[in-house]
């Protein structure tokens, strides 16, 4: 009976051919369905975050919840209620929720179209640019809504001391000074707020869509 050479064998084994379980083919299929499957999830929750922030500018529309609370910051600095205040601030309140309403839609639609866009069977480099585009897409989309936030707290700061200075209500430093600070501080707090919301429910995303796109980007190098 010959004699077992265990280190012969360690390197008849090392030598046998390893057979892959994907073939490339297979693996850039896999990958571009998960991005594809990626950019629906984002636009589905894009879609959500629309309706749900309709119906909530719709209730506190109807409830006038908003409007009361605004309004008692005015009456805390002295601002004499009337109707044309009522009415203008209603106005401004009602333009600022469209607005608002209008960009989300508007990028609901954008994400859509990415979606309806990336074909699972395309040409790699094509499929590699329309997943950096539709990153663009999101990154600006989380910007502008920042932007917003910041833009309308600016409106209605300048809004309040418009009607301080037409009713000439005079007020102390130390109220200006907390108020501006109130202003500053609470502005801050949301847009924290909304970046670690983005950061978080988008993030999670992207960062798996950046995993499949780096290794989208090496098999198309290794096709070169």
């Amino acid at each position: 009976m010959p004699e077992f050479d265990l280190d012969n064998f360690k390197k008849t084994w090392q030598e046998q051919p390893v057979q892959q379980k994907y073939g490339s083919n297979e693996i850039l299929q896999m990958l571009n369905r998960k991005s594809r499957n990626y950019v629906k999830y984002i636009f589905w929750i894009s879609a959500a975050e629309f309706l749900f922030f309709t119906f909530v500018g719709l209730f506190y529309i109807i409830q006038g919840k908003e409007a009361n609370s605004f309004l008692n910051i005015l009456d805390r600095l002295g601002v004499q209620k009337t109707p044309e205040l009522e009415l203008t601030f209603d106005n401004i309140y009602f333009v600022l929720k469209i607005l608002s309403l209008l960009v989300t839609a508007y990028f609901v639609y954008r994400f859509y179209l990415n979606y309806r866009s990336i074909k699972v069977e395309e040409n790699l480099k094509n499929f590699i640019l329309k997943i950096i585009q539709f990153k663009k897409t999101v990154n600006a989309f989380i910007l502008i809504n920042i932007a917003l936030l910041v833009t309308f707290t600016s409106i209605f700061t300048v809004f309040i001391v418009y009607i301080l200075n037409s009713q000439n209500i005079e007020i102390t430093n130390s109220t200006l000074v907390g108020f501006i600070a109130g202003t500053v501080i609470s502005t801050l707090f949301t847009v924290l707020m909304v970046w670690l919301y983005y950061r978080v429910v988008y993030g999670i995303i992207i960062k798996k869509l950046d995993r499949n796109l780096t290794q989208l980007k090496e098999i198309e190098s290794q096709e070169i």
